[in-house]
């Protein structure tokens, strides 16, 4: 199995820049949201182990907020990110970049404070890359090749029962199953095997495994003891801390509209301000550590809790922990990604996102928040910025159908089968 991982270079934009930045990231499309693969700059379409990939520009409209808890941000950066996610190590992604968009790099790059065109641009790439608090995978190790195999596969399937269609009639479906399978052992279309688990990252998991229970097992009495004071400090904090959950300026939501929903599949990039204080960003990154167990751990096929219709989904925090970003990859409208979150993790939501400025009045970090489903909205419209750049390896493609065409593949290879399994596998294609 190869696990995926994920890549991120964040750099400040030199002043006077962005506007140089923005015309030229607009170059990599062919419309306002759809990327050309194939663009002069960052050629994605030659990347073979890159499933989603985004430039963004941070540029926080947010920042005044900070004043209803009486202190400011100055002189805040405006960063240029780029991020995505890749089979294998991100490290060898970077070097990959480097070596085949290294001159359309260097152009974007080349608005950004410290960046030398003549310097060596990996080690620069290395140098400013970050890492996330924690991350998820919709379906850790399966790959772009697995992906667009097994849609090949599916397509190939489908084609061949449509084309045989009267004399399959006549069959049982074990029949029409070994028949199939016959004739893409013959013809194809070619199915890779798995490489073998890369031992590292097993003994991460591994130790990941057992190390995390165990900590906690260890700070239980210190979690019993400190729990009374925390929650009381909790409570003080969540009934005095600012709501600010105004309705998004019209020419805000039109600039994000314009990018979204050109595919079955869209992004979503949101930027935002930690509440001031040791307090609430101890509890933060405490949650993202038992957040980064379950993501690692549990939510590895198809489902981060109840919610299945998300690819991948990082959090980063930016400017010395005291902003945070969230960014996404998600099947469906904008409208349909909140509801399904409201409706079946809003709990999930509160743990994180309460502990950023403005966020709706939340009750013990659990209730409340995300159930107040406008003020979610308007808070979540309002801190998202629009995404410049986004590649996806697979349009067209939700995570259902990913899932279906591994469970066609692995219907088309198994050893034995009965009747009835025979019939539900062809019920897929």
């Amino acid at each position: 199995m190869t696990p995926q991982s994920c890549f991120m270079v964040a750099a400040p934009i030199a002043p006077g820049q962005e506007t140089g930045l923005r015309a030229l990231l607009a170059t990599m499309n062919t419309a306002p949201g759809a990327v050309d693969p194939n663009n002069a700059l960052v050629p994605f379409a030659r990347f073979d182990r890159l499933h989603v990939a985004r430039f963004v520009i941070l540029h926080d409209e947010t920042l005044d907020d900070l004043r209803l808890y009486g202190t400011t941000f100055e002189n805040p950066p405006v960063w240029l990110v780029f991020l995505g996610d890749c089979d294998g190590p991100a490290e060898a992604m970077l070097a990959e970049f480097a070596a085949l968009a290294g001159a359309g790099l260097t152009r974007i790059f080349g608005h950004c404070e410290g960046f030398s065109r003549g310097g060596d641009l990996l080690a620069w790439m290395q140098g400013r890359s970050v890492t996330p608090a924690t991350q998820y995978v919709n379906w850790v190790g399966r790959t772009v090749r697995q992906i667009r195999e097994e849609a090949a596969l599916h397509a190939a399937l489908r084609d061949r029962l449509q084309r045989g269609a009267a004399a399959f009639e006549a069959q049982s479906p074990l029949e029409v199953h070994r028949q199939l399978a016959a004739s893409v052992r013959q013809d194809g279309p070619p199915l890779t095997p798995p490489a073998p688990t890369p031992f590292p990252w097993l003994a991460s998991k591994i130790g990941n495994m057992i190390g995390v229970p165990l900590a906690l097992l260890v700070l239980l009495p210190f979690f019993v003891l400190g729990a009374p004071f925390f929650l009381w400090e909790l409570r003080r904090r969540e009934t005095s801390d600012a709501v600010i959950v105004p309705r998004p300026a019209p020419e805000h939501v039109h600039s994000l509209s314009v990018l979204e929903d050109h595919d079955v599949t869209n992004q979503f990039s949101a930027f935002g301000i930690v509440k001031p204080g040791r307090f609430r960003l101890w509890t933060l990154l405490f949650i993202f550590w038992v957040l980064s167990f379950s993501t690692r751990q549990i939510y590895t096929r198809g489902r981060l809790a109840r919610v299945g219709t998300i690819h991948f989904a990082r959090w980063v925090f930016m400017d010395d922990h005291r902003r945070l970003l969230f960014c996404s990859n998600y099947d469906g409208s904008l409208d349909s990604y909140m509801d399904d979150f409201i409706n079946k993790v809003a709990f999930g939501l509160n743990l994180v996102f309460s502990n950023g400025v403005g966020y709706p009045r939340t009750k013990f970090l659990l209730s409340g928040g995300a159930q107040e489903e406008l003020a979610f909205k308007y808070f979540l419209r309002r801190h998202q910025v629009p995404t410049q750049v986004w590649y996806k390896a697979y349009p067209g493609l939700t995570t259902a159908d990913l899932a279906r065409n591994t469970r066609i593949r692995e219907g088309l290879e198994a050893q034995t089968m009965i009747e009835a399994e025979a019939g539900r596998w062809l019920a897929m294609i």
